[in-house]
């Protein structure tokens, strides 16, 4: 629901180059193979892989698409285990990346691009991580915000807003409330 709050309320409005970077459950969680969170994480962790091979030869552009037609996939279809070759082609990509899926030829630059996001924003969080200069030029990361419905487009903005506001006091780090409703996807976009 981030994702699709910045993408279609913020992003038009504020003008923002997004670069969509990976960040793993499986890295930050470490699960036992007998744990029952395994196999998901491991799927989505070679999932990053493709995205980072779609990053390496088609650009960021690219890693946004196949990011989105994974969204559309999981959230909106309620399909886990799709084909990766079958996103691709949904993403306008070549399915040649789907080869990555189980190489590990990505995995330095997975981990470190996920390590880059943790030492922004700490390791005592989760995803999604919003990063961006402060007014003094100096990156800095959230945890969330999690949210459940996109709001407003005037909502939108002003929670925006006062994100950037927060991101410039030193001593601000942590606001949070008990969830009590599931995520509202909307439309498939």
């Amino acid at each position: 629901m981030t994702a699709r709050w910045v993408v279609d309320e913020i992003a038009p409005a504020r003008d923002l180059r997004i670069t969509w970077q990976p960040i793993s459950l499986k890295l930050k969680n470490k699960p036992e193979e007998d744990s029952p969170f395994f196999d998901r994480v491991d799927r989505t962790y070679k999932m990053l892989r493709v995205m980072e091979s779609v990053r390496a030869t088609e650009g960021e552009d690219a890693v946004f698409q196949l990011y989105w037609e994974y969204g559309r996939r999981i959230h909106h279809d309620q399909a886990f285990d799709f084909e990766v070759a079958d996103a691709l082609t949904a993403a306008g990509l070549p399915t040649s990346h789907a080869d990555a899926f189980e190489s590990d030829e990505f995995d330095l630059e997975i981990q470190t691009r996920h390590d880059q996001g943790i030492a922004l924003a700490g390791d005592d969080i989760g995803t999604p991580i919003i990063a961006f200069d402060n007014r003094d030029g100096v990156k800095q990361a959230y945890f969330g915000p999690v949210i459940t419905r996109v709001p407003p487009t005037e909502d939108s903005l002003a929670m925006w807003d006062a994100l950037v506001a927060m991101m410039n006091i030193d001593g601000f780090w942590e606001l949070k409330r008990t969830r009590t409703e599931r995520p509202d996807f909307g439309d498939r976009p």
